[in-house]
């Protein structure tokens, strides 16, 4: 599971360092990497095992609105082996929908970890302190015993 942020920058290659924590969840899958995709402004990852149980949801999935989905969500979908020193080069297409230019941030949400600039991570953040203030938000989270 990945948990926890870490804040990095991204080379002028692309390349991006994946913390020690992540690499341990990473490192316990088949394959040493990731299956990358963008939605909600950001870049998901995912590893190989998690993308192949993503998928058959995705496929089982038949309105009109998550055929769309599939289209946006797996032609987006890249994937990508860890080099030696433990990076993986992020495509200038994804870099660019998720406007990374050097400072980003890798959010664990369990079972992936999230790619966002450092810009627009601060922003989500904010957006979210704001949520938190909405009482039916606020219930759901009490829900959960938090």
């Amino acid at each position: 599971m990945f948990r926890s942020s870490s804040f990095h920058t991204i080379d002028p290659k692309g390349r991006i360092i994946i913390p020690a924590r992540f690499r341990k969840v990473l490192k316990a899958d088949d394959e040493y990497g990731v299956v990358i995709s963008i939605k909600d402004g950001c870049i998901y990852a995912y590893t190989f095992d998690e993308w192949k149980n993503l998928e058959q949801r995705i496929r089982a999935a038949k309105s009109a609105s998550m055929e769309k989905f599939k289209r946006f969500f797996l032609d987006n979908a890249c994937p990508l082996k860890c080099d030696k020193q433990d990076r993986i080069l992020i495509p200038q297409s994804l870099r660019t929908y998720a406007d990374i230019e050097k400072d980003i941030v890798l959010v664990g949400v369990l079972d992936r970890f999230e790619i966002w600039s450092r810009e627009k991570w601060d922003h989500e953040n904010l957006k979210m302190e704001q949520e938190l203030e909405k009482e039916e938000v606020r219930e759901e989270i009490a829900s959960l015993g938090l």
